[in-house]
């Protein structure tokens, strides 16, 4: 069996306190603290994302890269909230939010928060069914069943501490990562065109806002929000305000290496679906289904093969941290918690009922994104009122420039969702 819990995780915790009293130096400080942040990465690339960026990116070449940029630069500073959070008080969003705001309203957060959960549970899902459904041919009841299991078997890893269970999950976003390397140098992209429309903001029609809040929907989620305090409030616990200030500058740290992983491979997949698909004339490939069909006759069988292997990774380890989010989120507002295997089964069963009924899985990835950018203001509002107060986080108390930047971010999110829900309901501008 190996080392024990006790043993896997005192050995990171020793680390760490090593690395606090400055005995470890560069890289090697840094590493006992990497792991949360690449849990809290994989919701940013989960196969939401997929349907998103190929969409974009079939449709409108690069003009939509920017989208992706901002949507990671809003990500980070969320997240490193978030972790901060957890670090500064010992508890997670959730659990903040029944203690200091009313019954009704932290019991209705739950309920808004949950189905987030199931939302955000369906892309994920949906994104493994469809790979194991391409890869391997096998039916997608079946495929969806499967999926179940092996998030199951991934989540069981936490018995052991967290360290194995952040290890895996850390392996998978690297398996994506190597999948998007190798998707670029088949795709040859045009750097040049990657890195103007990276920057150069541009929203051509009412087609592109729907994809642009779409892309943020899919980028930002909203339970990694109350995932990352959970991640991050007993793993190293700090023992004075100074190590409270230590710990927060590794974990800053680690959000930008994870994030910015996380970025770069939505960024590739928009840039292989412009240079591929767009680039080709096919403008309408608006689902993972029809862009692996596409993609095989183009690039060859080889390329089609990564993407649906990286789709694989992102689906099982999206599905697990879902998961993971959701007892959080449970625990936290309304203060019980269910057993593991029943929360994947209650998650899993829109998935098994949309399967089963064959809704167009892409068009039901999409309005799941829509979902989640409904229900992401209330997070982020709820960490910037305890992020702010002095009370609550000691030290690690926001700088005024935090709290200004990520009220923008608030403000910016919520304005695009009442847009975008205008236009749903059919008003035009």
């Amino acid at each position: 069996m190996g080392m024990s819990v006790s043993e896997t995780e005192s050995k990171t915790v020793l680390a760490a306190r090593l690395a606090i009293q400055s005995n470890r130096k560069g890289f090697r400080a840094l590493l006992p603290f990497l792991g949360p942040a690449f849990i809290a990465a994989v919701a940013y690339i989960d196969p939401g994302n997929y349907a998103t960026n190929i969409q974009s990116g079939s449709e409108f070449g690069y003009k939509l890269l920017w989208v992706v940029v901002l949507a990671n630069l809003m990500a980070m500073l969320i997240q490193s909230m978030s972790a901060k959070l957890g670090i500064a008080t010992g508890k997670n969003l959730p659990e903040l939010c029944r203690e200091h705001f009313p019954k009704w309203l932290s019991v209705s957060q739950w309920v808004v928060s949950e189905i987030a959960a199931m939302a955000t549970d369906l892309a994920e899902f949906l994104g493994a069914t469809l790979g194991l459904n391409l890869l391997f041919h096998i039916p997608m009841l079946i495929a969806t069943v499967l999926t179940g299991i092996v998030t199951f078997l991934i989540l069981m890893l936490d018995r052991f501490g967290f360290r194995p269970l952040e290890k895996f999950i850390g392996a998978l976003v690297i398996v994506i990562g190597v999948c998007y390397l190798t998707e670029t140098v088949f795709s040859r992209p045009s750097m040049g065109q990657v890195l103007y429309h990276s920057v150069v903001p541009w929203i051509g029609n009412s087609d592109a806002v729907l994809l642009v809040v779409g892309i943020i929907g899919a980028t930002v989620m909203p339970h990694v929000v109350y995932l990352h305090s959970g991640l991050t409030q007993r793993r190293i616990i700090p023992r004075s305000d100074e190590e409270k200030k230590v710990i927060n500058r590794f974990s800053v740290k680690e959000v930008l290496i994870a994030m910015s992983m996380a970025g770069l491979i939505n960024v590739a997949m928009m840039y292989m679906a412009a240079s591929v698909f767009h680039g080709t004339g096919h403008t309408g490939i608006a689902d993972i289904s029809t862009a692996y069909q596409t993609l095989t006759p183009l690039l060859g069988p080889a390329a089609a093969a990564v993407f649906l292997v990286s789709l694989l990774a992102s689906g099982f380890s999206s599905s697990a941290v879902g998961t993971m989010a959701g007892q959080v989120i449970m625990q936290g507002f309304v203060g019980f918690t269910i057993p593991v295997w029943v929360r994947r089964v209650v998650t899993m069963l829109p998935t098994v009922i949309i399967v089963a009924l064959g809704v167009d899985p892409t068009q039901t990835l999409v309005i799941s994104q829509v979902i989640l950018s409904l229900v992401l203001p209330i997070p982020i509002l709820a960490l910037i009122y305890f992020t702010r107060r002095k009370d609550i986080m000691g030290v690690l108390v926001n700088k005024k420039a935090t709290t200004v930047l990520s009220s923008v971010v608030a403000v910016l999110i919520t304005v695009l969702n009442l847009w975008l829900i205008y236009q749903t309901l059919g008003g035009t501008f």
